[in-house]
Parts: C-alpha cells; structure tokens; sequence
C-alpha cells in the first residue's frame, strides 16, 4: 500500500483510505438527506396505537338480579377484568362491589374476537327491536381500539354472534361470582361450601359456567385445606379434574 503526503502538513495517509473517503461522502451525504425528509409522526399517534390493545367490553343491568349489574373486559392479549355489583339487603341503597382480573385461555379469548367481527364489532344496532319479549336485562357490547369505539345496547339480539357473546359472557360471570363466593365461604363460613361446590358442579356438568380455570386457585386452596370436610374437598377435586378433561 502506497503512502504520499497529504495535502497539509501531518501525517501521510493511504491512497486507500483517501479512495475510500471519496466513496463514503455522497453515501452519508444521501443518508442525511433522507432522513431529514422522512415523514415524522406524532407521538400520541404512535403511543395511541401501540399501547391500547383491542378490548372488548360485556355489561348488563337487571335489577333484582344477583348481581345486579356486571361488567367484563377483555383485551386481545386475553388480559380480563371483572367488576360486579349488588345491594347488601333490601334496605341499603349502598351497593357491594366486587372487582378481579383474570387471565382468559387462548381458546375462548380467539372465540370472543371472531365473534365481534362477525357481528361488524358492534358497529350497527343488534337488538331485534321486538317490545314483546321478556326483560331479561340491558345488556351492552361495546368493541374499542386505536381506531375504532363502537358499542351497542339491547335486551335481546337476533344476531346469532351476539347471541353466543351474550351466552359466554354470563357464563363467565356465573363462574366469577363462585369465586367471589367460594373464597368468602372458605374464609368465614366453611359448612356453606358443600352447598355452593354442589350448585357449581351441576351448573359445570349443564354447560352453565364457562373459563372454570379463572376460579382454580381457591378450588385449590379448599382441596388443600385439611380443615374442610374431605366430601367438600373431593368434590372440588372433581370440577378441576372434570373442566381438564373437557380441554
């Protein structure tokens, strides 16, 4: 490799390096160039649509029910939160609330958003608009995500993606409401479980409850606990075991 002086006094520098600085300065120069009219986004877009996943919302309102009302949330990443309320007697105007999170299995949670796009994500009206049904309940589907915020409210829907939406989700909070419960009786009044694991179980074997893994760890905690009568804790057993094989 050939060395000559550069053009100022200093050190000699390759032919090599000098050949290679010509090449590199347009390619830096184009690359600045780039990036300076390179289109900018804003961050509330970028933020807005990376950082909120696409949540569904059941609720339903009927008073004199147990609950009265109720709410479940599922987001695509099967992220879910539950949120239920009703009144402690019939003489208090202040309501009891119950709130959980829960984890919805893959399954179910493929199931809930194939559902909403076959019923256009709630985009239109789904009540079947007929006066003479039975009040059952104001119930409401409501889809949102970065672009999109739908909802619809109706008491019956023709629709038959709604329909089975309507049917998973009380069936989800049929469940949840076992494990709110379940891990009262547990805590504060252990005879109360045979009862409640009784009702459970004909529910689960009728197809009444869905996502019975939402409610596992105090199913656990009731098979582990030596202080409750084992027909309780077998019969607990006996729903994890049966939910398992339905998988």
């Amino acid at each position: 490799m050939k060395l000559f002086p550069s053009a100022q006094t200093g050190p000699a520098i390759s032919k090599d390096a000098c050949h290679w600085a010509r090449v590199r300065t347009p390619f830096v120069q184009a690359s600045f160039i780039m990036l300076l009219v390179a289109p900018v986004l804003p961050l509330n877009t970028i933020s807005a649509s990376a950082a909120e996943p696409a949540t569904i919302t059941y609720s339903q309102d009927f008073p004199g029910s147990d609950p009265e009302h109720y709410s479940i949330s599922v987001s695509a990443d099967g992220h879910g939160t539950y949120e239920s309320s009703r009144k402690i007697s019939e003489d208090s105007d202040r309501p009891q609330t119950y709130q959980a999170e829960f984890s919805l299995s893959p399954r179910s949670r493929m199931r809930v958003f194939e559902l909403a796009k076959e019923a256009k994500f709630f985009a239109g009206k789904i009540d079947s608009g007929n006066s003479k049904l039975a009040f059952t309940g104001s119930k409401t589907l409501s889809y949102r995500d970065g672009r999109a915020n739908h909802t619809a409210t109706y008491n019956y829907s023709h629709l038959p993606a709604a329909q089975q939406l309507t049917a998973l989700f009380q069936n989800l909070s049929a469940t949840l409401e076992y494990g709110r419960r379940l891990t009262y009786y547990h805590q504060y009044q252990k005879l109360a479980l045979d009862e409640e694991l009784k009702r459970m179980e004909q529910q689960a074997k009728d197809g009444q409850l869905s996502e019975i893994d939402t409610v596992r760890p105090v199913l656990q905690e009731i098979v582990a606990d030596a202080s409750v009568i084992n027909v309780v804790r077998a019969r607990a057993q006996r729903i994890m075991a049966s939910d398992e094989a339905k998988k």
